[in-house]
């Protein structure tokens, strides 16, 4: 039986920059087998500059990216998720939203990731995105790695929680 394509939430405060990174790299090295989608809990309007640049480095589409609101994703309408991955630095202070899915029970995880946005000056900053840009990148390829359309949800949970201690 062909298998079902998991829809994946990256989600952050702003959706400009770390969560952004990570749907286009999901989506990028998925092959297919899922689709990401980013959002954030207070959305800024626009993508960060340095996060299109280095995902345009790495030869990643950004065709379409756009910074929304994750009330996109509670409609009725919305694709319902498998899978919501939230990427704020909550060691850093950071508020991370908990998304409510009226729908579907999608599995949470958690791959925080220092914000690179308010780097100074604009080299640090650009080195701050190919850092974060990096993390998020093993992350997903330990993810991709895995079975995990078949695998049971407790191990598929205890698995996406060690990747998110990848460095």
């Amino acid at each position: 039986a062909e298998m079902a394509v998991w829809n994946v939430l990256v989600l952050c405060t702003g959706n400009s920059a770390r969560s952004v990174l990570g749907e286009c790299t999901l989506n990028h090295l998925s092959a297919g087998r899922l689709r990401a989608f980013s959002a954030g809990s207070q959305p800024t309007g626009r993508i960060n500059p340095q996060a299109l640049e280095r995902l345009a480095e790495e030869g990643i589409a950004t065709t379409g990216v756009r910074s929304k609101s994750w009330d996109e994703f509670a409609e009725p309408s919305a694709p319902p998720l498998d899978l919501v991955i939230t990427v704020c630095a909550s060691a850093a202070g950071e508020i991370c939203p908990v998304f409510r899915s009226a729908t579907a029970q999608p599995l949470r995880t958690h791959w925080g990731v220092d914000d690179p946005a308010h780097v100074e000056p604009l080299a640090a900053r650009r080195a701050a995105f190919a850092t974060a840009h990096g993390i998020l990148t093993r992350r997903v390829q330990a993810f991709l790695a895995l079975p995990f359309e078949a695998m049971p949800r407790a191990d598929l949970q205890h698995a996406l929680d060690q990747i998110g201690s990848l460095s």
